[in-house]
């Protein structure tokens, strides 16, 4: 399979990815909102999210772009924006 090399490509690859975590770490997720610590309960998770990221795209994509990053707000915590918590 070859490397992504267009923008576009990438971000949706992120997303999907994002979308994966979403989907199978829920209860996770929504505890470290909850507790305020989802960074550092999801840190393992997140980390092989991004490497499978960067496994799939040229590096000259994404080098200060953050789009793994952005999709996880995007996906993940602007999803759970009705989870009570002190982050909001």
């Amino acid at each position: 399979m070859p490397l992504i090399d267009n923008v576009e490509q990438a971000i949706r690859l992120a997303k999907a990815i994002a979308s994966d975590i979403a989907i199978y770490h829920e209860n996770k997720i929504v505890e470290g909102i909850i507790k305020d610590n989802l960074f550092e309960s999801m840190a393992a998770i997140f980390e092989e999210g991004r490497k499978l990221y960067k496994q799939r795209i040229k590096p000259e994509i994404d080098p200060n772009a953050n789009l793994f990053d952005r999709a996880l707000v995007d996906v993940i915590l602007k999803s759970k924006a009705h989870v009570r918590s002190k982050i909001w």
